[in-house]
Parts: structure tokens; C-alpha cells; sequence
């Protein structure tokens, strides 16, 4: 008997495992109130390939949401890239194929108040190989994060099986260093990125 329950353990666990490592979209996610522009603060993924670039060039990306257009716009020598969501049945899911890459992308807004933060998914798959690849990405309605929200990020990130302390914090806009702001409930990015260089393993 106490092997079942033993075994019975063990299922609820790994399920449980199972079910936080999925990515779901936000539940009763509202278009409405995540309208507006965001600044991508900070971003990880489990691509050792998307990781080298952007730790060269670590710029923030901005996300404008106006339904129906979604556009992503990043900096890149000297001029400016831009990217177009497309939204799905789905609240609070977005696609777009990047064609240089041949990989089709879902995009899920996993946790957002609206008003600060956002915390996005996005989940590729290249068309040939297959290969899968998961990047997270911490989006803000201004150029600093607060201190609390980081954190949740990291919790996030670590649910997924990443490192949080491979976080890269954003310190660009269009090439050139962002300037630090020493507000007492907010914290400077470049301050946050240094904490964490801190901790890292040599």
C-alpha cells in the first residue's frame, strides 16, 4: 500500500513538473489594457547562439502593441529592424516566421500587470531541423525595472529550466549606453546587470 501511495507521489509531482513547465498564455488576458509601448529590459534563452549576440549587443527592443499591427523594432547598425506580430485565436499568444531563419515563432504573454511589466515566451521552431528554441523576455512600460519584478522574472526563467543568473539586462538604445537612474524603488539596470556578474560562476 505504501508503495502506491509512494508511486501515486511520484505521478502528482511529475505532473505537476510537467504543467509548470508548459507555456501558457496569461489567463483572461485583456489586448486592451496591454496596448501601448513597451521596452525589453532583459531577456535569457536556452540558444547558445542567441545568447553570444546579444550579450555583444545587448540594445533594448521596443514593442509597440496597436492592434491589429504588433511591431517589434530593434536597433541594428545604424538602422532599425522591425518585426510583425500577427495575433491568433489565442489571448495573449502572437505569431511570426522570421524568413532569413526559415522558423515560425509563437510569442505568449505569460504574466503582465499592464501598467509595469510584462513577462513574454517565445517558442521556435526551425522548419527544417525542428530544432526548438525558448527565449524569455521581461518587458517594461519604462527604462528600469523594479527590484520585485526581476525577481519574479528570475522565478519564471528557473521554472523553465534556465539559469537566472544568465539573465542579460538590456544596457543600449540605438548603440549608444543608457543612462542610470538612482531611484529608490526602482533599479538601474546596469546596477542590476552588475549584481549579477557578481554572483555569476568563474
Amino acid at each position: 500500500m505504501s508503495q502506491k501511495r509512494s508511486l501515486l507521489f511520484l505521478l502528482v509531482v511529475q505532473w505537476m513538473l510537467f504543467e509548470a513547465s508548459v507555456i501558457f498564455p496569461q489567463q483572461n488576458f485583456d489586448l486592451e489594457q496591454f496596448k501601448g509601448r513597451w521596452y525589453e529590459v532583459a531577456v535569457v534563452s536556452d540558444c547558445p547562439f542567441f545568447m553570444r549576440n546579444k550579450k555583444l549587443n545587448p540594445v533594448i527592443v521596443t514593442l509597440d502593441v496597436k492592434p491589429p499591427n504588433i511591431l517589434v523594432t530593434a536597433p541594428r547598425n545604424g538602422s532599425c529592424k522591425q518585426t510583425h506580430m500577427t495575433l491568433t485565436d489565442i489571448a495573449g499568444q502572437f505569431f511570426y516566421h522570421v524568413a532569413r531563419l526559415n522558423v515560425d515563432v509563437d510569442a505568449y504573454v505569460v504574466r503582465s500587470d499592464y501598467e509595469q511589466y510584462a513577462m513574454m515566451a517565445l517558442s521556435s521552431v526551425e522548419v527544417s531541423s525542428q530544432n526548438k528554441t525558448t527565449i524569455f523576455k521581461l518587458f517594461s512600460r519604462s527604462l528600469d525595472v523594479r527590484q520585485t519584478v526581476l525577481n519574479d522574472f528570475k522565478s519564471l526563467v528557473r521554472t523553465h529550466e534556465m539559469r537566472d543568473d544568465e539573465i542579460i539586462l538590456n544596457e543600449k538604445i540605438q548603440g549608444s549606453p543608457r543612462s542610470r537612474v538612482n531611484d529608490p524603488p526602482t533599479r538601474s539596470l546596469g546596477g542590476l546587470y552588475a549584481e549579477i556578474s557578481q554572483h555569476r560562476p568563474s
